[in-house]
This record gives structure tokens, sequence and C-alpha cells, in this order.
């Protein structure tokens, strides 16, 4: 069965949530870290993941969907941030950096599924450009991880 504009603005709006939620959750890694130099990438990550909600925002008017404003409580939690509050709460680093992997384990992951979707070729186009992007960001965030003592 073909794929509809109802699937695409469902499989668009997913990945608005997802970046939606990694950028509000590495905004508050960002306040959390006592390190200057991950609060910058934090900072740098998250109005990249801004961004590109934003580009996907304007896909799904453009085919006359109505596009997702925002992450949702419930899918922070199963996005990876769970556990955030309580690494910035302790103020360790390496429990933050753990937990901002864990949000982009699942980003990927949904960057993933998308692409595994029967979507039109402008939208594989900018789905496979944000998850470039996206796996830097994952291995930067492990590379920066594995050097913060814990």
């Amino acid at each position: 069965m073909a794929a509809s504009t109802k699937d695409f603005v469902s499989v668009l709006n997913d990945l608005i949530e997802v970046c939606k939620d990694g950028e509000r959750g590495f905004r508050e890694a960002a306040e959390g870290v006592q390190n200057h130099e991950l609060r910058t990438i934090f900072e740098k990550y998250s109005r990249q993941r801004a961004g590109f909600a934003a580009e996907l925002q304007v896909e799904v008017s453009r085919i006359g969907g109505s596009p997702e404003k925002s992450g949702t409580a419930a899918g922070a939690l199963h996005r990876g941030w769970i556990n955030l509050k309580a690494a910035i709460t302790g103020k360790n680093d390496h429990a933050i950096l753990e937990e901002a992997e864990r949000g982009e384990d699942v980003a990927v992951a949904g960057y993933r599924d998308a692409l595994s979707k029967d979507l039109p070729s402008d939208f594989v186009a900018i789905i496979r450009k944000q998850y470039d992007a996206v796996q830097v960001g994952h291995r930067e965030i492990r590379t920066l991880r594995d050097s913060v003592p814990a």
C-alpha cells in the first residue's frame, strides 16, 4: 500500500518531537554542567535540534499538515532524557553526558526508523542530512562521556 500525506506528516511529526525533546534536553544539560566547554557544546546541539525541528515543521506545513510544536513530557521519558534531571541535580558532568548519550541513542533510532519508511525523495534528503548530523553529535557526546571522569 502506498504511503499517504497523512503517513508523511506522522513520520515528520515524530521526528519533530524527537528534535524538540533533544533541544530541551541539551538546553537543560547546558544549564547543569560545570564545564564551560561542555556547556557550549550542549548549547550548540540544542540550537541545532531547534533548527532541525523548524525545518521539518516547514515541510509538514508545505504538504498541508499540522506540525508538532513541541516534544511531549511522555515522549521525553521515552526518548532517553528521563534521568537528566537527576544528573543535573547532582551536578555531575559525566552523569549528564551519559544521559545526553542515552537521548542521542533514541534520536539515532528515530531517524533510522524514519529513513526505513516509504517517503518522497525530498523528505529523505532532509532526514538523511539531519540523521548524518545527529550521528556526528552522538559520536561527540560519547567521546566526551568517555573522556570525563565519573
